[in-house]
């Protein structure tokens, strides 16, 4: 599975940013979890919210929940995250990630393929 992220840019506190995370090659994403995580400078990757496919559940890290919301297009085998009230500190590195397990999982070790990452800078 390839993995390619796009979206990122430079947004002014308050503002709405969407990524998106497009998917190729032999499994689709109706089968598996789509993930997002971030890296900021000098920070550990962190996860930011997950897609499971088996029932379709959602879940968030507190920093972002309210704000940003994941999706997924199963017929365009792209996942996205819409970031609305976006903050200085969400400027980060994004990732998005996947795995053929159908659970969650919140730790970065638990997936299988990664994006190359799209930069997110806001400024306040």
């Amino acid at each position: 599975v390839q993995l390619q992220a796009s979206g990122g840019g430079l947004v002014q506190a308050g503002g709405s940013l969407r990524l998106s995370c497009a998917a190729s090659g032999s499994i689709s994403i109706n089968q598996l979890t789509m993930a997002w995580f971030r890296q900021a400078p000098g920070k550990e990757r962190e996860f930011v919210a997950c897609s499971t496919w088996s029932r379709g559940n959602i879940y968030y890290a507190d920093s972002v929940k309210g704000r940003f919301s994941i999706s997924r297009d199963d017929a365009k085998n792209t996942v996205y995250l819409q970031m609305d009230s976006m903050k200085p500190e969400d400027t980060a590195v994004y990732y998005c990630a996947a795995r053929p397990d159908p659970g969650l999982a919140r730790l970065s070790s638990s997936y299988n393929y990664w994006g190359q990452g799209t930069q997110v800078t806001v400024s306040s």
